[in-house]
């Protein structure tokens, strides 16, 4: 049985849904690919937009991931949330009901949207195939603890596992974990159960 797995650094993004990016860049706009991510069929896209905090606080130049998705969601670090004053609870992807408000707004033509919900701190994650994870002996939903060797290793908790078809194998952290642990791109770390 396996358990090593690669670290992938995710950066803050954004992920728009077609009804707000053609609001933001217009009718029947489709996003620009700039370049492919770990995750198959997913993109980083050329756009970017800056993102406001109800407190006013704005953080400029984030880049767009696509394809677009069925709700329009904003994922930032721990550190972005602080210095931009974002509430942003801890979530998986995707589990946005009650979670932060902000306003995203193109900076090329100043069209914005307001968004009610949205605004997340990423869990830490990785993603398996369904053969990864018979593989490594995991199961959608199991949580795990990584190990990470080298001058800043420990024990990183609270590793969700996702297992599907729709995945390849990477381990998801983003910058404030990648960079507590001196993790980059690439790294190797260590399942533990």
């Amino acid at each position: 049985m396996k358990n090593q797995v690669p670290v992938g650094v995710s950066a803050r993004h954004v992920h728009l849904s077609q009804e707000h990016l053609e609001f933001l860049f217009g009718e029947g706009y489709e996003l620009t690919h700039f370049k492919d991510l770990s995750q198959p069929g997913q993109f980083a896209a050329e756009e970017k937009v800056n993102v406001i905090s109800e407190a006013g606080k704005e953080i400029a130049g984030i880049r767009i991931l696509g394809p677009v998705r069925k709700e329009t969601q904003i994922e930032l670090s721990r550190s972005d949330a602080v210095k931009g004053k974002f509430v942003a609870p801890v979530r998986s992807s995707g589990d946005i009901k009650g979670s932060g408000a902000a306003t995203i707004v193109n900076p090329l033509n100043g069209n914005a949207v307001k968004i009610s919900e949205g605004v997340i701190v990423a869990d830490r994650h990785i993603h398996f195939s369904v053969e990864e994870g018979e593989e490594y002996g995991i199961k959608d939903k199991d949580v795990v603890s990584l190990k990470v060797e080298g001058a800043k290793g420990g024990i990183m908790n609270n590793v969700l596992c996702r297992v599907g078809a729709q995945y390849k194998l990477d381990c998801h952290l983003d910058v404030d974990d990648a960079n507590a642990f001196d993790l980059k791109q690439g790294s190797i770390v260590e399942i533990i159960k």
